[in-house]
């Protein structure tokens, strides 16, 4: 079945069909942590976003190259040019080098991750391991005319740039509103505009991390990085570019000023981003300080949380919503999605259970032979994860009336729901079955003796020897176990 997947591009503003620029390769890049303290839900959001984008795109039968860089420069956010460096600030606070603490919170980022199941990109590079390459960038910029050197320091001349090209083509900002916006910062007076961001800055005395340049001994500015990675691991032309929408203006903004600059063209030709996630109404994030670790949600030890919630509920909670969509935190949201992974997650360990008829009922042949379709249209249109999620829930209704026999279905027939339940489940939207073992384990384990006291009840009713059998019965049900008894004989169902 040939696939046609539309996701929505935030420099056209509509949903495209993709088409990769080299079929069947892609190559996507995915704006990473700056690493100076734990992951947070925020930072989950996205990593899941571009895993599903990810996981979806090899399932095609597409060759992904996906970069995802670490920031390990304490680069100066927002305006890119003023501020601390949070890494060497970090490293001051707790006594340590600078790389130290990158490396630190890069094993905590990478550990998160694993726990959220989000497959690791083909590259992860480090900022730090190529300043060179940005090096190169600020003097392919500065040879074609769109840039200057001020106090030893690079800066992007906005002005000159939107001559011949449109600074806030992505965003849809001009430039004079731009320049409006601009606040008045330390350091301003080095610049042409005030909007101009830095390409290089010199470095102060204090600054530990600093590496030498033509112009000073300094460091990259935020926006290079991106630029200069994504061109040496994917080339000038590439697919896709990801993100927050946090990173929109300026950070994606002046990456596609800088490709045209050193260039003359764009480099990307699909930009995605994904949402905020919010506590009431405000985005989460460390620099406003009102962030809730994704440790803290998997011990439960924050006083904003009722409970602990597994990396599964967290995952499945960011799936029950579009990923354009903002997601407000809240402990009814994840326990709403804890109960419906459970539900999920039953439905398919129940399926192990379900012994095939003759043939299918009516309803249960149409809902399991429109289901495959239906997930992937939903998937087809820009990653609508919710849709997939409510088919998987309407095909949990079926297994459930199957296994109490109020409904039939044939062998093949459930061999493709088993398949279909499985692949969008486990293999598209990343989920995995974590309860206290995996589902197949706490199956054999159950099954074998759950069957065999069975088969004992079964010779105890065929000699007719009621009270064993109903004493049988009673003691699996104080166990847990519920039995039922069928005209094809006994089956069981484990009660959570």
């Amino acid at each position: 079945m040939e696939q046609k997947l539309f996701i929505y591009n935030t420099l056209s503003r509509r949903k495209e069909l993709f088409e990769p620029l080299h079929a069947p390769n892609v190559g996507m890049y995915v704006c990473g942590p700056t690493v100076y303290g734990d992951p947070h839900l925020g930072h989950a959001r996205p990593a899941i976003t571009f895993d599903l984008l990810f996981r979806y795109l090899k399932h095609l039968g597409y060759k992904v190259r996906y970069v995802r860089n670490i920031t390990d420069v304490g680069h100066l956010e927002h305006d890119a040019d003023d501020g601390d460096d949070k890494i060497a600030k970090k490293a001051r606070l707790e006594q340590l080098e600078p790389m130290e603490v990158a490396q630190y919170y890069t094993n905590r980022y990478h550990a998160a991750m694993d726990a959220l199941n989000v497959l690791p990109p083909s590259i992860e590079p480090h900022a730090t391991g190529h300043i060179i390459e940005q090096e190169e960038l600020v003097k392919q910029i500065m040879d074609n005319g769109f840039a200057y050197e001020s106090n030893g320091s690079i800066y992007f001349d906005i002005a000159k740039f939107n001559e011949k090209h449109h600074y806030g083509v992505l965003s849809g900002r001009n430039l004079d509103d731009i320049i409006n916006a601009s606040r008045q910062l330390d350091g301003v007076g080095e610049k042409r505009n005030q909007a101009d961001f830095a390409l290089w800055k010199k470095a102060q005395p204090e600054h530990i991390m600093r590496w030498p340049s033509p112009w000073s001994d300094g460091f990259p500015g935020w926006h290079c990085e991106c630029t200069a990675m994504g061109r040496k691991y994917l080339g000038s032309h590439f697919d896709i570019h990801g993100g927050g929408l946090d990173l929109v203006f300026p950070h994606h903004e002046c990456e596609i000023a800088q490709a045209v600059a050193s260039q003359g063209d764009q480099m990307v030709k699909y930009w995605m981003h994904n949402n905020m996630i919010t506590i009431n109404g405000q985005k989460m994030g460390k620099s406003l300080g009102n962030f809730i670790t994704l440790e803290q949600f998997f011990t439960g030890e924050h006083e904003s949380l009722d409970k602990a919630y597994s990396p599964m509920t967290i995952r499945f909670f960011i799936l029950s919503a579009h990923y354009r969509g903002t997601v407000d935190f809240s402990n009814e949201a994840l326990q709403a999605s804890e109960k419906g992974l459970e539900k999920l997650m039953n439905g398919i360990a129940a399926l192990k259970r379900i012994k095939p008829s003759a043939e299918c009922d009516g309803q249960t042949k149409k809902t399991v032979e429109a289901l495959r379709r239906k997930c992937y249209d939903a998937m087809n249109d820009d990653l609508a994860t919710p849709q997939v999620i409510s088919h998987l829930f309407e095909a949990c209704g079926v297994i459930n009336r199957l296994v109490d026999h109020k409904a039939s279905i044939c062998e093949d027939c459930l061999k493709e729901l088993t398949e279909t339940m499985r692949l969008f489940t486990f293999d598209i939207l990343g989920l995995r079955d974590d309860r206290s073992g995996s589902s197949d384990e706490r199956e054999k384990a159950y099954g074998k003796v759950v069957d065999m006291v069975l088969d004992l009840r079964a010779k105890a009713k065929a000699a007719k020897d009621w009270t064993t059998s109903d004493r049988i019965r009673d003691e699996l049900a104080a166990a847990g176990f519920e039995v039922k008894d069928t005209k094809d004989g006994a089956t069981w169902t484990l009660n959570k």
